[in-house]
């Protein structure tokens, strides 16, 4: 039934996807599942990369390797459930799965915001400070900054489905949205959403102005330290890393601020697809790329992995 009088009567949500066109769906499909894949692949790869090379395992390739963590595990939230949808036309998601995808999604999300954060601090320390570099980014302080980053995803996830899903939704049960996020479910309540709104915005403005504020510091006094160095080869290195991290800030960072820090009167579901798309399947994917690609220690261990493979199975010598 798609009316529904009041939440106890609601056991299902049917999310519309991103197109009805049903020549767009096999096409849609094999794209999602091919991005799914190198989203599988170089997260979980690097993760590996990481954990098998003993010269990747400074404090940054520990937050590089939780990040990717992250974005596999957000990304597995939504993905094969989109990719599903494709090829069903009774496009169906339990009222307790619906939940369950909410919270993950919004947990690790916010993990990645904060992530982001924490490497940025870890790039001034190592840029600003390398003589203390060793002893301020110590195993257990990298340890407990990771952990925060987790716990208070964690938390605030708790509260925006706590929040989201004790509401009435009484006018249909239709998600206007490929996945089950916060301001579609909103859409459909017939409940007083005064609160939820301004919770959503309040805690998504402090945790990206929280997370910016801690980045652009960082970076202001990274610059300020990369433009007094007198070796050029040094430059550019510090440069090449930074440049990634801005790569992933900026891509993330700005996605979430067109999602969430505007009002549910503001928002237009089909560009809000394209930014849910874009945030849950398209940068988990990247993310990989251009960490990898930019970094010369990253590029050197997996071709030293790969030629130990390739020597294994006989294809060289």
């Amino acid at each position: 039934m798609t009316f529904m009088e009041n939440i106890s009567e609601v056991t299902e949500f049917i999310p519309m996807g991103l197109t009805n066109a049903p020549e767009l769906q096999v096409p849609l499909f094999i794209i999602f599942t091919l991005i799914y894949l190198i989203t599988l692949v170089g997260n979980l790869g690097m993760v590996m990369l990481i954990l098998l090379n003993s010269r990747l395992h400074p404090p940054m390739y520990f937050f590089l390797s939780n990040l990717s963590l992250v974005d596999f595990i957000y990304s597995t939230a939504v993905t094969p459930k989109l990719m599903e949808g494709f090829l069903t036309e009774h496009k169906v998601i339990s009222y307790n799965a619906c939940a369950a995808q909410t919270f993950f999604l919004i947990t690790f999300a916010t993990t990645e915001c904060f992530l982001l954060a924490a490497m940025a601090f870890v790039h001034h320390a190592a840029v600003c400070r390398p003589l203390h570099y060793s002893t301020s980014m110590k195993g257990t302080t990298c340890v407990l900054l990771v952990t925060c980053c987790y716990v208070y995803g964690f938390l605030q996830s708790s509260i925006h489905v706590a929040f989201t899903f004790h509401l009435s939704f009484c006018h249909s049960n239709v998600i206007n949205h490929f996945f089950c996020d916060t301001p579609p479910i909103l859409a459909l309540s017939c409940s007083d959403i005064h609160m939820n709104d301004i919770t959503v915005f309040t805690l998504s403005a402090f945790d990206v102005d929280f997370a910016l504020v801690i980045i652009l510091n960082s970076y202001i006094l990274i610059f300020i330290a990369i433009l007094s160095m007198s070796s050029t080869e040094g430059r550019k290195k510090a440069f090449s890393t930074c440049i990634s991290h801005l790569t992933t800030v900026s891509l993330f960072c700005g996605t979430i601020i067109f999602m969430y820090l505007q009002p549910s009167s503001s928002h237009f579901m089909d560009k809000d697809k394209m930014a849910s798309m874009f945030y849950t399947t398209i940068i988990p994917m990247l993310n990989p790329l251009v960490y990898s690609l930019r970094n010369k220690e990253v590029k050197n261990a997996f071709k030293k992995i790969a030629r130990k493979v390739l020597f294994s199975v006989g294809l060289v010598n």
